[in-house]
């Protein structure tokens, strides 16, 4: 057997003759156990508010969106859309046009996106599961469905034929314009469904038939402004992007879902990282008390690493014994913190312990990835920490 670790374990398992330094260690060992706890708890509350962010804006992206590099639009074959059925790993793509436009109701004015979809939007978007009143569009009609911020800066119902909801949109070309009437292309639009996700996004869009934002932008039949595409599971994403440059020849700019919310996912793991690392300076703290039980152990066992060391134990094996001994108890410590913050996490996902609001439960992750960081950090610190308390045993010393 390892000497060293055989006496490390003898040394963790047997209490000191002073209490003083059997109260140090409980206060280390619990120092490590809480601090491990609370970091998994944590990181695991700050997956679950990114997941719950994300899922705002997840039900409007799509998993790869195709935008033109030069201009507002671009053309599409029918030959480039047979190869873009073709590609593997791709469940199924929408054409779309995306423009700011007028919107006109009662006296009251609303500049946003019209967003121009195809019968293919609600199979590359979850968007029929945000719908908060009414129905989805229809195909070559002039329906409409318009977020719920908007709804209400217009007091709009469904179907209300007695009201007019009108949109304009600039007139393409050059030449002076004799009248404001001649400089917009108008079109009476028809609410038939109001979707609701989030404050900002309910705002943001109003979904109408593709060929409706054709005819009010002057486009052609094959111009577009882009391409939602949807991914299959496990589908290699890097190979999808490269297969569509090729087919659009590199004159398109394509982004994944973090590339088209990168602010805000630079902002969510920029306090991830953050949270982190405070919480990690919390258990750099309680790791000072690991060191200081350490120490006091090394004084209090003096005569015995004395006694070892004129049997011929050498200094380095003798350090090693601390060295273990610490990295041990964090390593324990760092088990049981997880054990119980795994607990914590489990309860929380199933029964809602905790609650933002009465209908919803603080959200949380658990992620084999958080209890790797969490049992990494423990241990890597844990063992600074002892090779900064066993570094005091020397030659000096025992002499």
């Amino acid at each position: 057997m390892n000497f060293p670790l055989y006496i490390a374990k003898r040394y963790i398992r047997s209490n000191s003759k002073n209490s003083a330094i059997n109260i140090i260690n409980r206060i280390a060992s619990m120092g490590i156990i809480v601090g491990a706890m609370a970091l998994f708890v944590v990181l695991s509350v700050f997956s679950g508010l990114k997941v719950f962010s994300l899922s705002f804006t997840n039900d409007i992206d799509p998993d790869i969106k195709i935008s033109s590099t030069l201009g507002k639009s671009f053309f599409i074959s029918p030959e480039q859309e047979a190869e873009i059925k073709k590609i593997d790993g791709l469940a199924s793509y929408s054409k779309i046009i995306e423009e700011r436009v007028l919107f006109v109701f009662n006296d009251k004015q609303v500049v946003t996106y019209l967003k121009g979809v195809d019968s293919q939007f609600d199979k590359v978007n979850d968007i029929k599961k945000t719908l908060y009143n009414g129905q989805w569009l229809e195909k070559d009609t002039y329906q409409v469905v318009v977020g719920y911020g908007i709804a209400q800066k217009f007091s709009l119902g469904l179907l209300d034929f007695n009201n007019q909801l009108e949109v304009m949109v600039p007139k393409p070309g050059k030449g002076t314009i004799e009248n404001a009437e001649q400089a917009f292309n108008k079109s009476v639009v028809y609410p038939v469904g109001i979707y609701a996700i989030s404050e900002d996004l309910d705002s943001k869009y109003v979904f109408a038939d593709l060929g409706l934002a054709q005819e009010l932008l002057a486009y052609k039949a094959n111009q577009i402004s882009g391409i939602e595409i949807k991914e299959k599971a496990g589908a290699n994403e890097n190979a999808i992007i490269a297969k569509l440059n090729a087919i659009f020849k590199n004159k398109i700019t394509v982004k994944n879902r973090a590339q088209l919310n990168e602010s805000l996912y630079k902002m969510l793991n920029t306090e991830n990282i953050a949270v982190y690392l405070i919480f990690t300076l919390v258990i750099v703290v309680a790791l000072f008390n690991l060191i200081g039980a350490l120490i006091m152990m090394i004084l209090d066992k003096k005569g015995n690493l004395k006694t070892l060391f004129n049997l011929g134990t050498e200094i380095k094996d003798l350090r090693k014994i601390f060295l273990l001994q610490g990295t041990l108890l964090s390593v324990f410590g760092g088990l049981i913190g997880l054990f119980l913050g795994i607990i914590i996490v489990l309860l929380q996902q199933h029964y809602g312990l905790i609650m933002i609001t009465p209908t919803l439960a603080y959200p949380v992750i658990f992620s084999i990835e958080n209890v790797l960081i969490v049992l990494g950090t423990i241990i890597t610190l844990g063992f600074i920490a002892s090779l900064i308390a066993s570094s005091r045993v020397s030659k000096k010393l025992l002499e």
